[in-house]
């Protein structure tokens, strides 16, 4: 898809979903308008996780293939997910607060939810401490593939243990009404297209960084 229709596309989808969070949804009887926070909660951890399993996937076929554009692309998405998962801890504490009475409890979904930041975060700090490209992106895609343990925890932690987290709606055999269905539908779908955005952007840096690169060696050549 052209980049100019993605970025238009993306932007329109965004709008709409916007409408239907804050007009067409209807304000949930016990929580109120707070609720609302959740359609951005789900959908920035949804985006999360895809992002992780795309680093997941692009690191196994580094090891596999070494080639240098699945460590790019690895280290893109890893970037992207760690955005998306920033923005679902900070929705989920907003969302606690007035729901709980608290900002955060250390129960087993959001402890391996923290986790899984961390490791991600720590993913990105390692691959900025090796200056060997080759080494680098060798021990990163090791340390994103041990990373990824950590997100079945998280998805089937709310199954395995008893957490103050609700139960899953989408497939924990909860009520679910059609119009919700809708709102969440469209911004899943928005924050996806604006997750897929935010990676060829970071992947358009990196081809300019090496071309920058490869200008300045031959600079030094001449």
């Amino acid at each position: 898809m052209n980049r100019n229709l993605l970025a238009w596309t993306t932007c329109a989808t965004m709008l709409l979903s916007l409408y239907l969070i804050f007009m067409y949804a209807p304000t949930e009887a016990t929580m109120g308008d707070v609720q609302r926070i959740f359609y951005f909660h789900f959908a920035s951890h949804w985006v999360n996780f895809l992002a992780i399993f795309c680093v997941f996937i692009y690191s196994v076929r580094f090891l596999i293939q070494r080639e240098k554009e699945l460590d790019v692309k690895a280290s893109s998405a890893a970037e992207v997910g760690l955005v998306f998962a920033t923005i679902g801890l900070l929705t989920g504490m907003l969302w606690a607060k007035p729901v709980w009475g608290i900002w955060w409890t250390w129960d087993a979904r959001l402890t391996s939810a923290l986790l899984c930041w961390l490791l991600y975060a720590g993913y990105l700090m390692l691959r900025n401490a090796i200056e060997e490209p080759t080494q680098r992106a060798t021990f990163a895609a090791v340390f994103s593939i041990f990373a990824f343990i950590d997100v079945p925890i998280v998805i089937f932690s709310i199954k395995w243990w008893r957490t103050q987290h609700p139960q899953p709606v989408f497939w924990g055999g909860g009520s679910f009404p059609p119009d919700w269905k809708a709102v969440f539908g469209w911004q899943m779908l928005a924050v996806l297209l604006v997750g897929v955005v935010f990676t060829l952007v970071r992947l358009r840096q990196e081809q300019f960084q090496r071309e920058i690169d490869s200008l300045r060696r031959m600079a030094h050549a001449l």
